[in-house]
């Protein structure tokens, strides 16, 4: 019988934090849900809401936050180009601050703690694919310098942490992660694609296209947190999580026609400054430290995501 864990999640009513919640529970785990509702929803856990197990706090994690806990999976932080640049002081203070006010929640309780970093530390990479020994090509004064730099220096403080004060971290980079519960207006390709489809709008495309993006569905990188919190202790990480099958925007664009039986036209626009033109994970490292590699297939997942965008837009 595996022994009820008393677990933290903050971004718990995000895309993914909600997800998390949802594994982590079906566990048998108490969870803790804390969200400011930035970008979160309550929609996204109200089903939740009946389970004795579970709890929902709003609470900003630039605040510290007192709790009991075993273990923390530190998620919070808007993640799309549109809302991270919206508040950008905001947004490196919820990096920054927050991973010192979780990391020292972690010290004092003894917990564990998650880090949900991002593929965005690698910047515009020179590397391809990106391995976790890359060090990045990041513009530190840039529109998007507020979340890339916000999350590399939470990197620098959870190994500060852990080397310092001996408290046990994980890390994982996120590549492109897609899925049902995807906010409709993060900006993000899949769900643009998807609602400009449905909706019959035209489809936005930046630059030529040929810019690449690897798309990893919600429940294989879901699978990956849960692996890496349940590594042993001498796993800290970083360590990339993402689907290492590259596929051009305009390809995805295209796909995303075909698969809604949509009639809308392609339209160019100019490609974002410091835009990556490739990123691709390098994930020999989660292969062989988790046995981890994503399962669920782009047609699989987009068809999941097309239907939840559905049933939103007919709301």
């Amino acid at each position: 019988m595996l022994s009820r864990k008393r677990i933290l999640v903050t971004g718990g009513a995000g895309f993914l934090g909600s997800h998390l919640c949802e594994r982590l529970l079906a566990q048998g785990h108490d969870v803790l849900a804390v969200d400011n509702y930035f970008t979160g929803t309550k929609d996204h856990i109200a089903h939740l809401l009946a389970n004795p197990h579970f709890e929902i706090l709003r609470h900003d994690v630039t605040f510290p936050l007192y709790v009991e806990v075993d273990e923390i999976y530190n998620l919070a932080c808007p993640a799309s180009p549109i809302h991270y640049q919206f508040d950008p002081v905001q947004t490196t203070k919820t990096s920054v601050h927050g991973a010192i006010n979780m990391l020292g929640l972690a010290k004092r309780v003894k917990a564990r703690i998650f880090q949900a970093s991002t593929s965005e530390v690698y910047g515009d990479p020179t590397e391809h694919p990106q391995r976790e020994s890359y060090r990045g090509n990041v513009n530190p004064i840039g529109p998007r310098a507020c979340y890339d730099e916000g999350k590399r220096a939470a990197e620098t403080l959870f190994f500060d942490y852990h080397r310092q004060h001996g408290v046990s971290i994980k890390v994982v980079r996120i590549f492109n992660t897609y899925g049902p519960r995807m906010h409709p207006n993060d900006g993000r390709v899949v769900s643009n694609f998807v609602i400009q489809a449905l909706k019959g709008e035209p489809i936005t495309l930046y630059g030529d296209g040929s810019q690449t993006r690897s798309f990893c569905f919600q429940s294989d990188l879901i699978e990956g947190f849960i692996r890496m919190m349940e590594s042993p202790g001498d796993v800290t990480g970083p360590i990339n999580l993402g689907n290492p099958v590259e596929i051009t925007v305009k390809e995805l664009a295209e796909r995303v026609l075909a698969m809604t039986g949509s009639k809308s036209q392609i339209v160019y626009k100019p490609l974002p400054v410091d835009d990556p033109v490739r990123r691709r994970p390098d994930i020999t490292l989660a292969r062989q430290t988790l046995g981890w590699e994503p399962v669920v297939p782009l047609e699989e997942g987009l068809s999941h995501t097309i239907a939840y965008f559905r049933r939103m837009l007919e709301a």
